[in-house]
């Protein structure tokens, strides 16, 4: 739909498709710029600091708004720092807060995330934590000043889709911030299931990434989408819980 933005921190966004780069290529964001209208990309600034072979700054394209995190983060400390730093090298002042203490399953901190959010936004941040699904922790993160909400689908990298599809919901119909799904998202089905549910955006790396056809999966991506966010935006039909209801009305023509 021809005017259908979403905006954060004063910036006007066409495009409801993120790239997380982790697993960055040329190739990957090339893709998803071209072939999936990528506005936002995200930057670990440690990948930005590995010299001129190695640097994905030198991949992206003039008019992309960069998205620093602040991977590699285990407190709301170290986030806060690693945020400033990707500030004076010039990334501007988008940043999504990752704090990560657990190695086995990567599940992010909410309480160190909240810290870090507050810490950020009263600095001129526009705060984006990446956070688990929890009602309580959401509200806490827009009370500190959070400029979205960004859950977990499933853990990072795993491409299993909305295994918390349910909490999702939950702070989609009680949060008055842009949610925007990020981790896990595998298939453009269950990025189309995410925006048919109302999310804002999507974040997507791994399944686009790991695709046989990337510039391909990056497209229908875009395409998943867009078909859920004009399926929200359209209303979706009832679901009966019991029994059926004819979609034209034989009963009377038959009686006739």
């Amino acid at each position: 739909m021809k005017n259908d933005t979403f905006t954060l921190g004063g910036h006007e966004f066409t495009s409801r498709f993120i790239l997380g780069s982790g697993k960055y290529s040329m190739d990957l964001i090339k893709a998803a710029v071209e072939n999936a209208g990528a506005q936002i990309i995200t930057l670990a600034l440690r990948r930005a600091t590995l010299g001129s072979i190695d640097n994905i700054l030198d991949f992206i394209p003039e008019g992309v708004t960069l998205l620093p995190n602040t991977s590699g983060a285990r407190n709301a400390e170290e986030a806060v720092r690693i945020a400033r730093l990707a500030r004076e090298c010039g990334c501007g002042d988008f940043i999504k807060i990752e704090v990560i203490h657990d190695s086995k399953y990567l599940l992010p901190d909410n309480y160190e995330t909240i810290k870090a959010t507050e810490i950020l936004a009263k600095e001129g941040f526009v705060v984006m934590p990446y956070m688990y699904p929890d009602l309580n922790a959401a509200r806490d993160m827009v009370n500190a000043g959070a400029a979205a909400i960004m859950p977990l689908g499933a853990p990072i990298g795993s491409n299993k889709g909305l295994a918390t599809k349910e909490f999702i919901k939950i702070l989609i119909d009680e949060i008055d911030l842009p949610i925007i799904v990020d981790a896990g998202i595998g298939r453009p089905s269950q990025a189309c299931e995410a925006m048919e549910m109302g999310a804002a955006a999507i974040m997507a790396n791994t399944a686009i990434a790991t695709a046989g056809d990337i510039p391909a999966m990056a497209g229908a991506f875009k395409s998943a989408i867009e078909a859920g966010r004009t399926a929200y935006l359209s209303g979706l039909g009832r679901v009966l819980d019991k029994g059926s209801s004819a979609s034209s009305p034989l009963t009377g023509f038959l009686a006739d």
